[in-house]
């Protein structure tokens, strides 16, 4: 991932030091655990663990020249990785890589990758998740318009709104912890998984000091069902994002104007119009969600490996597993700070939600004339004549609001009590469940209407 997109937290991770660090604690770990076994000399051991930490903690640019000039030739990264490993340590070297292939190696040090990108991942989702719980509660009363195909709706309230998205996001909480088990798994078993020249309890060990748990049963690979399940759900994650981001751009547009994101002074929109005030991070955040979602089908197509192993998988994960963590640690991060700092504009929302004459309160009114003994059809056709009665004169002098047309239907008018039409065509009849959603939302219903008044 280039660096614009990358946070130094995250890009660690997939760093050349780190992958050769963790690859020589997968080594150091089953020669322990050889030397628990009598396998191996534990003084050999002793002198891996303290030459070899050394050697990798102090790892630079020398030291990775000298492994690629010996990949170029052996044309083999473990093997490269070995042999510079081999001349730090000294003949204790032989002790190292007993029973093993390079794929224990490889997958293990990528489950341990992968993990340790969930946990940082983890707690991104945590900052979104608290970013959107504070603007749901402040503004749980902020009233707004429903839209369904684009097209006003019901009233709704902002904070609902929010806490939608925070649900979503709680589930995909839930559902990257999952995924984080599907790929915290090791595999030191050996050419095609049958432990033939390693005991299980070494896998078994390599696994616990990594923070493992060993594969059910590897062949030369863990199995690439696991890793699709990760990536896919890195993607529904990304997917989340940018509704959210849309919802935010939509938002922004000049001709509704709801909320923007915030825009910092001395920050420029447009090279050639001074006036541009535009929603440049959530358009970011779209473009990151597709590069993110991308890392799908490669990853599911690296499932039907060749029996016990092929070695098509490599350069895919090479590429996806950095690219698609990077960009998703970097999108969590920019969307919690979109919201924490997003600008609301409650006033804008009334405007617009009253914008066209009171149509919006349809449904009610539906209902309310059924409940003064209209037959359900019959109330539908007077109410929707009614409001594209409205519709169709907005703007124009003179216009009627969906109210005046209603009362100067004779079919409404004596039959229906004002009361009626009063509370029909009150907002605040759609927030009479907010404490029960917010309850179920939250595990708290948040601030009480009177408090927020």
């Amino acid at each position: 991932m280039v660096p614009r997109y990358s946070r130094p937290e995250m890009e660690k991770i997939w760093s050349v030091e780190s992958r050769f660090r963790i690859w020589f604690e997968i080594e150091a770990s089953a020669a322990e655990a050889m030397a628990s076994l009598g396998q191996v000399p534990e003084t050999a051991v002793r002198k891996i663990r303290e030459k070899g930490e050394k050697a990798v903690a102090a790892i630079g640019p020398a030291d990775l020249a000298r492994i690629e000039a010996i990949e170029a030739e052996t044309r083999h990264d473990v093997i490269a990785f070995l042999t510079w490993l081999g001349e730090a340590i000294g003949p204790e070297s032989r002790f190292l890589h007993l029973g093993l292939t390079s794929s224990d190696v490889l997958d293990t040090a990528l489950g341990v990758q992968l993990a340790r990108a969930a946990d940082l991942l983890l707690a991104d989702l945590d900052g979104l998740l608290a970013a959107l719980k504070a603007r749901a509660f402040e503004h749980k009363y902020t009233l707004t318009i429903g839209r369904s195909h684009g097209i006003h709706a019901e009233p709704t309230t902002f904070g609902l709104k929010l806490a939608g998205h925070h649900a979503e996001f709680a589930r995909n909480r839930a559902r990257l912890l999952a995924a984080r088990a599907e790929i915290a798994v090791g595999a030191v078993s050996g050419a095609v998984g049958t432990f033939a020249h390693l005991d299980p309890r070494i896998e078994a060990h390599v696994s616990a000091r990594l923070g493992l748990v060993p594969e059910t049963v590897s062949t030369q690979v863990i199995p690439r069902d696991r890793h699709a399940v990760f990536f896919s759900m890195l993607a529904v994650i990304a997917a989340g994002i940018e509704r959210l981001a849309i919802e935010v751009r939509h938002l922004q547009r000049s001709e509704v104007r709801e909320a923007e994101e915030f825009f910092h002074a001395g920050q420029k929109g447009s090279s050639a119009m001074p006036h541009k005030r535009n929603p440049v991070l959530s358009e970011n955040l779209t473009g990151l969600a597709r590069i993110v979602r991308a890392a799908v089908i490669p990853a599911l197509e690296n499932v039907p490996l060749w029996h016990e192993r092929d070695i098509s998988h490599s350069s895919v994960e090479r590429v996806i597993a950095p690219d698609a963590t990077i960009a998703l640690d970097f999108a969590l991060v920019r969307a919690a700070g979109l919201v924490e700092r997003l600008t609301v504009y409650p006033a804008r929302m009334l405007e617009n939600l009253e914008s066209l004459g009171g149509v919006v309160h349809s449904g009610e009114v539906l209902l309310a004339l059924t409940r003064a003994g209209i037959l359900r059809e019959d109330a539908y056709g007077i109410v929707q004549r009614n409001a594209m009665a409205t519709w169709e004169a907005l703007g124009k002098p003179g216009a009627k609001t969906f109210r005046e047309h209603l009362e100067a239907d004779p079919e409404v008018a004596g039959r229906v009590p004002k009361a009626a039409l009063d509370a029909a065509m009150d907002p605040a009849l759609h927030l009479s469940a907010l404490d029960h959603l917010f309850t179920r939302a939250f595990g708290e219903p948040g601030p009480a209407l009177a408090a927020a008044a």
